[in-house]
This record gives C-alpha cells, structure tokens and sequence, in this order.
C-alpha cells in the first residue's frame, strides 16, 4: 500500500541520499573520527567472496543486530549490504549507545591483510553529524 508507513533505520542520510534534496544537504554532512577497530568474525563468513571485493577507503555501513550472543552487536556492511562481519564485541558498547540514541555511524577501511586464510580488516569508525 502506498500510504503506510515505513520505519527507516538508515538514518535521516539514507533518506536523503537518493533524493534533490540530498545534493542541498550533502555539504553540511561532517563525519567525526572516533576510533581505530577492525572487523571481527571474517573467518566465519557464509560468502567470503565479499573479502576480495573490498579496497581501502571504502565506506561500510554499520547496523545494529538483535544478537543473543552480544546485546551491543553491530554488523558491519558494505555498501551493497553484504556482510562483512562485526564490531569486536570489546569496542561496540559506546556505538551500540550511540546507535540506539539514533546517531549515525559509519566506518571506512583503513587497512586490509591477507594472512593465509585470514584477511584482517582495519577500520575507522566516524559519526556522521549535521
């Protein structure tokens, strides 16, 4: 139906974001760096095929997950929502905070590392501000 509501858990950005008004706003936009993390639980990926399509400088979406294992998860995505993993349970509680006060976060890939098996995944964490 056309005339239901949606709840967005984008943002007020995602909302703009493929809009005109988008384009007004996008330079009032500051994102804040806040923390050096990385991602955790890559080597538990159902589709690993995503490691071999990020670079760095990428931007990664950041969402909170209902978890049963950790009640301040937030996944961490790429653009095209696919899965990359987690905040490391020892960093997220402040951003799951943040989140759940309905600021926006994102992170950037600041490094990554082929190690065998394992890729490590570098990232900064910034909060997108107006």
């Amino acid at each position: 139906m056309a005339d239901e509501l949606e709840i967005n858990k984008g943002g007020v950005v995602s909302l703009i974001d493929n809009h005109e008004l988008g384009e007004i706003l996008k330079p009032l936009v500051r994102e804040i760096y806040l923390f050096n993390s990385y991602v955790a639980g890559t080597t538990h990926l159902k589709d690993q095929s995503v490691l071999g399509e990020i670079k760095e400088e990428d931007d990664l979406l950041l969402q909170r997950e209902d978890n049963r294992f950790d009640q301040n998860a937030i996944l961490v995505l790429t653009n095209e929502r696919r899965k990359l993993g987690y905040i490391p349970k020892k960093d997220n509680v402040v951003f799951a905070r943040l989140m759940d006060a309905g600021k926006l976060l994102k992170a950037k890939i600041t490094t990554i590392e082929h190690k065998g098996d394992f890729t490590e995944i570098g990232i900064g964490i910034y909060l997108v501000d107006f």
